[in-house]
């Protein structure tokens, strides 16, 4: 053998070496990561996570966007008089009128009037935004004011009743600066929406699907097996068709993925005069029974079920959303019963070519 030859040989073997080397270092790392992933989704012995997801950096978009009206609704109180003159826009405007007529601008009942009316209006959208430490946060925004300036409260109340008001609690250098909270309670809600966000973790495994959920002091998790999954819907919202993300919803035949909704004023209203009694006249139980079937239509409202998009059970707002899709598609007929009687009828087939 030449002395090439040995080069080249020795070389091979060292490729060969490093190759290994680098193989068994790769296998070790995905061994770890799928150690790391089954403990945090609690998987059982066995089962492999295929993917995990989670919701996209522009999936609660909307929250971020509440965090500034919150802080404009502040600033704009905030700064109402400085930003009155004879060219001012009908929302400043409007602002110093409502400060005005609710006590001035040492008793918040202004700010307070349209922060509840931010919060109602949150609600009753029944959005990403509207979940209940939301509400609680809008709450306590909008009654921090009276809270620190319990002081002007009272006495602007007590003054209305009584001759001498009660009031004096407080130092008179206490007092609530719209700037200063109005960023402290959007940076706070930034920051905590930042951490709801990471709060949603999900995975498509071997054997099932999971949805995981830790936010504070609530925790839920939810693990579907593809033989019990019904459905598979793919739903992409117009800002998500824009910003690259969409919602995939796990149906079962459990009721999981669904929800009911009320539709309607309220079914029962009536007003006060329109029973009928054995004293009425023709005409007039005629009257009271016209009036109660238009009341009726109006406040007539009925109950819907209909695929609710909720964070918690479904793949909220995610990235790469065709492959995750395709591969609860592929383990679902994978796991299916149409899947295994097919499989069970090649097995029987082979069998009797045998």
């Amino acid at each position: 053998m030449t002395e090439d030859e040995v080069v080249d040989e020795v070389v091979e073997d060292l490729n060969e070496e490093v190759a290994s080397t680098e193989k068994t270092s790769a296998e070790n790392n995905a061994d770890a990561k799928q150690k790391k992933l089954a403990a945090k989704f609690r998987t059982i012995e066995g089962e492999e996570i295929l993917l995990t997801k989670q919701p996209s950096a522009f999936a609660f978009l909307g929250m971020y966007v509440l965090g500034l009206i919150v802080l404009g609704v502040h600033l704009l109180f905030g700064h109402a008089d400085s930003l009155s003159d004879g060219n001012s826009s009908g929302l400043v405007k409007f602002i110093i009128a409502i400060i005005e007529i609710s006590g001035g601008e040492t008793v918040p009942f202004g700010f307070v009037f349209v922060m509840i009316g931010v919060t109602w209006l949150n609600r009753m959208m029944n959005m990403s935004t509207s979940s209940g430490w939301v509400t609680t946060w809008l709450l306590l925004a909008t009654f921090a004011p009276i809270i620190i300036q319990i002081d002007d409260v009272l006495e602007w109340v007590t003054g209305i009743f009584m001759d001498n008001p009660i009031g004096g609690f407080l130092p008179d250098f206490i007092s609530y600066n719209y700037t200063i909270f109005g960023t402290f309670f959007a940076s706070v809600f930034w920051g905590l929406t930042y951490y709801y966000q990471k709060s949603f973790n999900y995975a498509v495994t071997s054997d099932a699907v999971i949805l995981q959920h830790r936010f504070l002091l609530s925790h839920s998790r939810r693990r579907i097996l593809y033989d019990r999954i019904s459905e598979v819907i793919e739903e992409r919202k117009p800002l998500g068709v824009l910003l690259g993300y969409s919602t995939i919803t796990i149906l079962t035949d459990t009721g999981v993925g669904l929800a009911e909704e009320t539709i309607g004023i309220g079914a029962g209203a009536t007003l006060p005069g329109t029973a009928e009694n054995d004293s009425d006249s023709a005409t007039t139980a005629a009257g009271k029974s016209w009036i109660r079937s238009i009341i009726g239509l109006i406040s007539y409202q009925r109950t819907v079920t209909k695929v609710m998009a909720d964070p918690k059970n479904c793949f909220y707002s995610i990235r790469n959303y065709e492959k995750t899709k395709l591969l609860i598609d592929e383990m679902h007929k994978k796991h299916s019963s149409s899947s295994l009687l097919s499989d069970l009828k090649d097995s029987l087939t082979q069998s009797k070519d045998e």
